[in-house]
């Protein structure tokens, strides 16, 4: 299934392109199908699951050819459609919804991890871990077990045997921070390197500490950036901060990830020498449980 998020998106640039290549106003074009500039407006700006009455009047009041209509319109039925994350509500996680549904018909996905294993690689065991801190800090704004199970939906999708190329580079303080109890860390690097090594769609490499990235600088965040299998279809960064997930689609906002992910990758380790690291921390983590 295509990103209904994504295909909004691309959506919102078709029909605005449309309209201004037909030199109306979104004024004009709203009073010519009966609705208001609002409804226009948030079309063309992505901000609502399209009417596909809307777009079908849309595109007849703009004369739209045979072709370029269809085509439109196909992604208008697209961008309307649901995915399995509604049926879950906020019940999931607000924020891993909007994951889920910008994963949905990735062609890639890269991220940058600064604090905390990526979620399309956890195992169960370390989820309910992260469910325990966030149970501490009071009672979270989600379903426990309705976050699980989204969080295994997800990664069901992603991690297919036919899914997207999955490349992720980890700070090395993800691996030495014990968050959660050494003897579930352990287990979590040992799975890490074991999906890896099975999976020739799937790569992880560590940043080190003492890593020198190009320019000297490293990210303020952790972030993903996706690419779909159409190439009109727009790149995407997601940034995660403290309060929200900060969703990029302005192509020059979204180069400056890429060129970052760039220097962050090439300062990294290799793959091999990456698995080698994990399974020496998850050693020294199966020590430290035991102890």
């Amino acid at each position: 299934m295509t990103s209904p998020f994504v295909r909004r998106q691309r959506l919102a640039t078709e029909l605005r392109t449309l309209r201004e290549e037909r030199g109306i106003t979104a004024d004009e074009l709203a009073k010519q199908i009966f609705r208001s500039r609002t409804t226009i407006s948030k079309l063309e700006n992505a901000r609502c699951r399209p009417d596909l009455g809307d777009i079908s009047n849309i595109l007849n009041a703009l004369d739209a050819p045979r072709d370029r209509g269809e085509k439109i319109f196909k992604i208008a039925r697209q961008a309307a459609q649901r995915g399995w994350w509604d049926t879950y509500g906020d019940a999931m996680g607000d924020r891993q919804r909007i994951y889920a549904n910008i994963e949905s018909g990735a062609a890639t996905i890269r991220g940058y991890n600064q604090f905390v294993i990526p979620g399309l690689l956890q195992t169960p065991e370390f989820i309910k871990a992260l469910i325990k801190l966030d149970e501490a800090d009071g009672p979270p704004k989600y379903n426990p077990e309705r976050m699980l199970d989204g969080r295994r939906m997800r990664q069901a999708s992603a991690l297919r045997a036919d899914g997207p190329y999955y490349e992720i580079v980890m700070d090395e303080f993800v691996l030495r921070r014990l968050a959660v109890p050494p003897g579930i860390m352990s287990d979590q690097l040992r799975y890490l390197v074991t999906t890896v090594s099975a999976n020739p769609r799937i790569t992880v490499r560590v940043l080190p500490f003492n890593a020198r990235i190009k320019g000297g600088f490293s990210a303020r965040s952790s972030f993903t950036i996706y690419t779909f299998p159409d190439p009109e279809d727009p790149v995407i960064a997601l940034a995660d901060t403290v309060n929200a997930d900060v969703v990029h689609i302005d192509p020059e906002d979204v180069r400056r990830y890429v060129e970052m992910y760039d220097r962050i990758k090439g300062a990294s380790l290799s793959t091999v020498s990456s698995l080698t690291l994990l399974e020496n921390v998850a050693s020294e983590l199966t020590d430290l449980a035991g102890s």
